[in-house]
């Protein structure tokens, strides 16, 4: 991978991971009780972790110019990652055996492909 490609991913990864902290704020609000149905989906932590998902999004456009395709299904797949662990951190979520599996399987996947 060359250094062009490699700066260009790591945009991507940025943006998979900010959209990440997005879902974070989202699901932050989804736990509350509104006055409204207006102030569910206008208020400013929504209004934010959108404005966040817009700015991933277009993270991942840039990125896509020169990151091939192929590179860019797996540096998406590390939002798993990332969301479990804000998953843990913030919501106190329990990772059980299965949810463990399925994230060394993940990993394995991005450092096979990368590597091999």
């Amino acid at each position: 991978m060359n250094s062009k490609i490699a700066m260009y991913a790591c945009f991507m990864l940025l943006g998979v991971f900010i959209s990440s902290l997005s879902q974070v704020l989202l699901k932050k609000e989804a736990v509350k009780e509104h006055k409204s149905f207006i102030s569910e989906y206008l208020n400013v932590r929504v209004i934010v972790a959108y404005s966040i998902f817009f700015s991933a999004t277009l993270l991942s456009l840039i990125a896509y110019k020169v990151v091939p395709l192929s590179y860019g299904a797996i540096i998406e797949a590390t939002s798993y990652i990332y969301v479990t662990i804000f998953g843990v951190i913030f919501f106190k979520e329990k990772v059980n055996a299965k949810k463990l599996l399925a994230l060394i399987l993940i990993l394995a996947g991005i450092v096979v492909f990368t590597f091999f």
